[in-house]
Parts: C-alpha cells; sequence; structure tokens
C-alpha cells in the first residue's frame, strides 16, 4: 500500500519533499536517518503513510543528481550521512 501511495505522488509533491531534504542538509555530512526525520517534520502537508524509506530513495536520487553527497551506504539510514555537494571550483576537498 505505502508503494502505491507513492505512485500517485505528483511532480510538485515530490519537488516539495526534494526541496526540504535539501534544506535538512548542510555543508558538514548529517546522518541521513536525521535528515530524513528533519525533512518528514517540516512539510506542513505530510502525506502520512509514505514511508521513511521513500525518503531515503529521493536522497538517493539528489545525490545521484550531484546536488548532495553521501557518506557510507544509503540503504543503511542509520549508518550512512549526507551533505550538499561542493561545487566544483570552490578548493575545498
Amino acid at each position: 500500500e505505502q508503494e502505491r501511495l507513492a505512485a500517485t505522488l505528483t511532480p510538485s509533491q515530490v519537488a516539495e519533499i526534494d526541496a526540504a531534504l535539501l534544506r535538512a542538509c548542510g555543508p558538514r555530512s548529517r546522518k541521513l536517518a536525521m535528515v530524513v526525520g528533519t525533512a518528514m517534520h517540516e512539510l506542513p502537508d505530510r502525506i502520512h503513510g509514505l514511508p521513511d524509506v521513500f525518503y531515503a530513495r529521493r536522497v538517493a536520487a539528489l545525490v545521484a543528481s550531484g546536488k548532495l553527497e553521501a557518506i557510507g551506504d544509503l540503504r543503511r539510514m542509520r549508518y550512512s550521512g549526507v551533505r550538499l555537494a561542493v561545487p566544483d571550483g570552490s578548493g575545498e576537498t
């Protein structure tokens, strides 16, 4: 049922979730579980029944798109971290 609920999300709802996930991140690594929990509770129109695993998959999509950087295995929320991607040419490593 949770998968079916996720499939009914509109592109604007997914974009809102992605924006909340990005706002929950910063330049320093944060545990994926903390990022997901923060984003879930920040959304005023949170879709009840949408599992945290969906949010974690959205984080993986943001990593794949280059907006976030991952540390560890994203399939293990408590043991992985994410941070905002450092723009190329910034001189940071």
